[in-house]
């Protein structure tokens, strides 16, 4: 995938105030501790994260979704009449109909010829978004486009502890530690057209693989309960994500450079997808990218799913990490597995 006239306009975000830190998840997880004769703390020794954010309960998501889609166009200077798009690329919605981007849609005053509607893909939701608007830009149907999300961890952490400590096995605690690090927050990101834009932030190459073999090592959906309730539940194998996933992620990579005609070498800034110091240690190592060059945020906020890359990038972008004229690449790797990475001239 290669783009020549799409530039991502801005990328804002927003961020609940309410901490969680892993020690109070330590404390809530004591039964399963105690029967497994775990010491305290090891939720942080094994992830790097010491705290997340949580949105208070019944936060709407297209709501704080909205919010950031309002600074984004605020940001950029671009009227909600503008946007030819809002694609809304959360895992978490508010209903299974509509779609949530029309609630975004609708707080915006985007006007009717706006094409509206959701993508889902795990993790990569924002990026497929971003690489759905930027080929619809490319072919001259839109000047500008929105993809935003925002996702909640409140509810599926509450649930795999209360689920942890009923059932105290060490399969039960390996398959719920990774839910442990969910975050929350809302991303947008606005993309235009380059004739359109006032911003040198240049969309300019792609790669996406999968290996779809592996789609049931993480998984976040519907089950039965005891009583025969429909009750969510998130189990994941965090080793065999971690690699197969790193596997995956160094042959999308590979794939990167080929396709933007970049050497290793010449790419300033990787901004990666948030989940914990063993991913970001692994997979820095396998394609070769010094971790000075890499930006996180993993451990005040967690993994966010979706919105992890665009928020970890605006705050790259705030701290000074970025800077005009660098190459920089956004590495995205998801349950199911898939991996999207996206190279831009800052």
């Amino acid at each position: 995938m290669r783009w020549s006239k799409v530039n991502v306009e801005a990328i804002a975000y927003e961020l609940p105030s309410e901490l969680l830190t892993s020690a109070e998840i330590d404390a809530r997880l004591a039964p399963i501790h105690q029967a497994l004769h775990i010491a305290p703390g090891q939720l942080e020794a094994l992830t790097g994260i010491k705290e997340r954010r949580r949105w208070p309960p019944g936060t709407s998501m297209a709501s704080v979704a909205a919010k950031a889609a309002r600074k984004a166009l605020d940001q950029a200077g671009v009227s909600a009449d503008d946007v030819g798009a809002v694609i809304y690329a959360g895992v978490c919605r508010d209903n299974l109909e509509p779609a949530t981007a029309c609630a975004v849609a609708s707080a915006l005053g985007t006007g009717s010829e706006t094409i509206v509607y959701d993508v889902a893909n795990a993790c990569l939701g924002v990026m497929n978004g971003m690489v759905e608007l930027a080929n619809r830009i490319e072919l001259g149907q839109l000047r500008a486009g929105l993809v935003v999300a925002a996702e909640s961890s409140r509810e599926i952490v509450d649930a795999t502890i209360e689920r942890m400590n009923r059932e105290p096995t060490l399969e039960r605690y390996r398959l719920g530690l990774a839910t442990m690090t969910g975050g929350s927050g809302a991303a947008a990101v606005l993309l235009t057209a380059a004739d359109f834009s006032a911003v040198e932030h240049r969309l300019v190459a792609g790669a996406a693989l999968s290996a779809p073999k592996h789609h049931s090592i993480c998984r976040w959906g519907p089950s039965t309960g005891l009583l025969g309730e429909r009750v969510n539940v998130m189990e994941t194998d965090a080793s065999q994500v971690l690699e197969h996933g790193v596997e995956l992620g160094r042959a999308t990579w590979d794939r990167l450079l080929t396709t933007s005609g970049w050497r290793r070498e010449e790419i300033d800034r990787v901004i990666c997808h948030q989940v914990g110091a063993a991913n970001r240690r692994e997979i820095l190592s396998t394609i070769g990218v010094p971790e000075a060059r890499d930006f996180s945020t993993f451990d005040r906020l967690g993994n966010m799913g979706t919105v992890s890359v665009p928020i970890t990038a605006a705050l790259a972008d705030e701290a000074g990490f970025l800077a005009a004229g660098q190459r920089v690449a956004m590495l995205g790797i998801g349950s199911g597995l898939n991996c999207l990475m996206l190279g831009l001239h800052w």
